[in-house]
């Protein structure tokens, strides 16, 4: 990340909407837009040519699409963070994003502070799922996959602990997760920060994500 100010690409092949995102992000003092991109295949362009610190990339683009670029970005340019713009009506898109190499999602009408602490906590390191709509999201997902499967044993996840993780990726709180398993939440805290050790995840979200990208979920 620069150390002076976040450099944030944008990626939408709406005009009008570029042009209010460069407006709004242009406003914080920390934060400058090295450039934009109408499509997927310009997107690709611009992180090899811009080298952001930050992406903001629309999902539904023509030539190439949101996703298949965040995968081809997301393999020539891991250090480049992006996050996926949607209007929250393509589940199934943002996990496949997800698993492309995106570090986490933004709703389209969120607001200007939400959208400018979204990128810096991106540009940190963490992964965002906004709150108000990952349970919902993570909720139509196929269950995980046994947890006897080759990536779970390389992982050393026990039996425990990936019931844990499954509820986890379900949306559940550790209240519920302590109900469901019959346990004691300070028992289920346990399991988690093992898990989260486990998979290298630093929170809740990022452990959702690393199920996916470690196929402990069901494709």
């Amino acid at each position: 990340m620069s150390e002076q100010k976040i450099r944030v690409a944008l990626a939408d092949d709406q005009r009008l909407l570029r042009e209010g995102l460069r407006i709004i992000l242009e406003s914080a003092p920390d934060i400058v837009v090295p450039g934009e991109a109408e499509d997927g295949e310009a997107a690709i362009q611009l992180a090899a040519t811009a080298l952001p610190d930050v992406m903001l990339m629309d999902i539904r683009m023509p030539k190439c699409d949101g996703i298949a670029a965040t995968r081809i970005i997301h393999r020539a340019h891991p250090n480049i963070r992006i996050m996926l713009l949607t209007t929250y009506d393509t589940p199934d898109l943002v996990i496949e994003g997800l698993r492309a190499g995106a570090t986490g999602y933004l709703l389209k009408d969120c607001s200007a502070e939400e959208l400018c602490s979204a990128i810096r906590s991106v540009a940190r390191g963490q992964v965002l799922l906004q709150a108000t709509s990952a349970a919902q999201l993570l909720a139509g997902l196929s269950p995980p996959a046994s947890p006897s499967s080759p990536h779970a044993q390389q992982l050393g996840l026990t039996g425990r602990e990936y019931a844990v993780l499954r509820l986890i990726v379900q949306g559940r709180n550790n209240s519920e997760i302590a109900k469901a398993l019959y346990v004691g939440e300070a028992t289920v805290k346990t399991h988690i920060n093992h898990i989260f050790a486990k998979l290298g995840a630093r929170d809740r979200a990022h452990a959702v994500v690393l199920a996916h990208q470690f196929s402990l979920v069901s494709p």
